[in-house]
């Protein structure tokens, strides 16, 4: 307030009652020729100035009167105003070109810290107010985020998920007990603490939450693993607090934690030397203290879902905290013809649409693959102008899903002629190879960034890989790159993705599955996230034996390979007759490359076959500039303790 009535003093002061001429310099340049000139005071280019007698400008009635008078003097000015004055006898001053006014001076040397001042002011009463709202938070950061579920007409129940029966039960129970809680607790049973859903990316894991959600006759609280971390360090276990808080009020509830492996990292895979406690540790100690702590959480039960179960802390997953892991495994073909069941309620489907056919034709495929095959059938469908979604356009949809797009593009004879070869190759191994997937569909049309693919599918799901039929896959990977060797005796750069994926193969049946005599029953390739510092390969095997495994994989890449020439010099009008027909034809459906090669169709006679380890997704052998698909870490194939099913594409 002192501050303010002395600038407004200062700028009083500094006012003239008397009024000052505003003179152009031609008539400044006049009066001091007319000896009028008493004093002038000069700032930069600007002169004030008194006259001897008062003058009337402009001339007029409508001029004002007076000695003050204020010109601006031009740049280009060549004169002698300033012998002339003194000469004369006129006072004449100056002052600085940058000198301020008081107010001015005040603005800039007060301005700054006033702002800071302000700002601190407003954040003290934003924090105040968050304090004594309870968030026990500064400014309210530290407030969870969490979204509480709020029943509706179209809310996802458990009649919405199929295809993962053994799921849906398990959390069915833990809904009855939020439920009938007495029925339990006559027995002495407890609810678990903690439900952990766990399982590949797409097969359901936030839609089984939803269908908690939605069943459940309780409070709902949904937030994503990474909405705790925040850049300043204490919010996320403030917000953790804050959830848990909110959830007690409301208990009996459910709070539901999605991507748990956000903050769930195990500890000592992050402890880094030299490195401190982070948010992300702080986050979790608050987690596994409100979920096993001296208070505990009682009537609250936590709900998360990860695909990296094997990353997690292990004091996050002990008993007393999460007491159930619910794996969510990729469906069998039953689950997946329930899954589509699902997934065309709204869809008007013609005659000719066999779900159970589409469910035996996508081994591999989780829900969210489902979802989507039904969603481009039902565009394509629009897009010709149908009123229904007919068989072609899941067999067309199929092959855009797994195969990629159709592309139009100029390809030369001789190129087209190599493509036709790489292609036939593959194909017939995969014909001749025993325990080989059948071989569904051969095309040399460009699809993706490949010129050409073979598709192969087992007939049923199975269970179990074997050593042949790996070799089969290798040698059938092979292929391709023996074909060309073969019709044109040298190779080109279209093997790319073929020998990326035999590569990843072999290596994982050296290092993981206990292949190689040379190794051993060890495991040589790293889990992920082993080793002290988190990272892959880290401290899991010497430099020797990493050699062995080099040396190794490639025997046996070469041996597949030499068995694919092999088997492709003794099949070579096959080799042939198949190349002509994929030139003439372009694309050869199952039925017709089999009869192009000569060869019985397996949905006539099936030959026994291996099972697998997990579902076998479609495989489509690469062609020239086509690249890799690799579905499981370091390889192709599912490991034992679950991954991406056999793809590449």
């Amino acid at each position: 307030m002192l501050v303010g009535n002395w600038v407004l003093a200062a700028t009083l002061s500094g006012r003239s009652s008397t009024v000052r001429l505003n003179l152009p310099y031609s008539v400044f340049r006049a009066q001091v020729s007319d000896h009028n000139v008493a004093s002038v005071t000069a700032t930069g280019e600007t002169i004030d100035g008194m006259l001897r007698t008062a003058i009337r400008y402009p001339s007029g009635k409508t001029g004002e009167r007076s000695r003050e008078f204020k010109t601006q003097r031009p740049v280009f000015a060549n004169d002698q105003v300033f012998q002339q004055l003194l000469a004369e006898g006129a006072t004449i001053g100056a002052k600085p070109a940058s000198s301020s006014s008081l107010p001015e001076e005040l603005l800039v040397g007060f301005g700054p810290t006033l702002l800071l001042v302000g700002l601190f002011v407003l954040l003290m009463r934003g924090a105040s107010r968050g304090m004594a709202a309870g968030a026990g938070s500064f400014a309210g950061f530290g407030k969870a985020r969490a979204r509480r579920y709020e029943p509706s007409p179209e809310r996802t129940t458990f009649k919405d998920v199929a295809g993962i029966d053994e799921a849906t039960d398990e959390l069915a129970e833990v809904v009855d007990f939020l439920k009938n809680p007495d029925r339990y607790r006559q027995l002495g049973a407890m609810v678990p603490r903690g439900v952990l859903l766990t399982g590949p990316p797409g097969t359901g894991k936030t839609l089984l939450a939803k269908a908690v959600a939605g069943e459940a006759e309780v409070p709902f609280f949904s937030m994503s693993a990474s909405e705790f971390i925040e850049m300043i360090v204490g919010v996320g276990a403030s917000r953790v607090r804050d959830l848990f808080e909110q959830a007690k009020r409301e208990a009996p509830a459910i709070v539901f934690i999605d991507e748990l492996d956000a903050i769930g990292r195990s500890r000592a895979a992050g402890s880094i030397p030299g490195g401190g406690h982070d948010e992300r540790e702080q986050t979790l100690n608050q987690i596994l203290t409100e979920m096993d702590g001296f208070t505990g959480n009682e009537g609250v039960i936590v709900l998360a879902a990860t695909n990296r179960p094997e990353i997690l802390d292990a004091a996050l997953l002990r008993p007393g905290r999460f007491d159930r892991r619910i794996a969510v495994n990729p469906p069998d073909q039953l689950g997946r013809e329930q899954i589509l069941s699902v997934h065309t309620r709204s869809v008007p489907l013609a005659a000719d649409v066999d779900l159970a056919s589409v469910a035996s034709s996508t081994p591999g495929m989780v829900g969210a693959d489902l979802r989507n095959l039904v969603n481009e059938a039902a565009l394509l469908a629009a897009r010709r102008g149908h009123r229904q979604v007919g068989a072609a356009e899941f067999a067309d949809a199929l092959e855009k899903v797994v195969l990629g797009t159709a592309r139009h593009i100029l390809i030369s004879a001789e190129e087209r002629e190599r493509t036709a070869y790489h292609e036939s190759g593959h194909a017939l191994l995969g014909m001749l190879e025993p325990g080989a997937d059948p071989v569904r569909k051969v095309s040399i049309i460009p699809r993706g960034r490949a010129l050409g693919v073979t598709f192969q599918s087992p007939e049923k799901d199975r269970y179990g890989f074997d050593e042949p039929y790996l070799r089969g896959r290798m040698t059938g990977l092979l292929g391709g790159r023996a074909a060309e060797e073969l019709i044109y005796g040298a190779v080109t750069t279209g093997a790319e993705s073929d020998l990326e994926q035999a590569t990843a193969l072999a290596r994982q049946m050296v290092g993981r599955w206990g292949m190689s005599e040379q190794i051993g029953l060890v495991t040589v390739l790293p889990a992920e996230g082993a080793g002290p510092y988190g990272l892959p390969g880290d401290g899991i095997a010497s430099e020797r034996t990493r050699q062995a495994v080099d040396e190794e994989v490639k025997r046996i890449a070469d041996e597949c390979h030499a068995r694919a020439l092999e088997r492709l010099r003794g099949h070579r009008p096959q080799l042939e007759a198949l190349a002509h027909a994929l030139l003439e034809h372009e694309t050869l459906d199952e039925a017709a490359a089999y009869a192009a090669a000569g060869l019985p169709d397996p949905q006539i006679v099936a030959p026994d076959r291996p099972a697998l380890d997990a579902p076998h997704e479609p495989a489509a052998i690469g062609a020239p500039d086509e690249p890799a698909a690799i579905g499981a870490p370091d390889g192709p194939l599912a490991s034992a303790r679950g991954g991406a099913p056999l793809a590449s594409v």
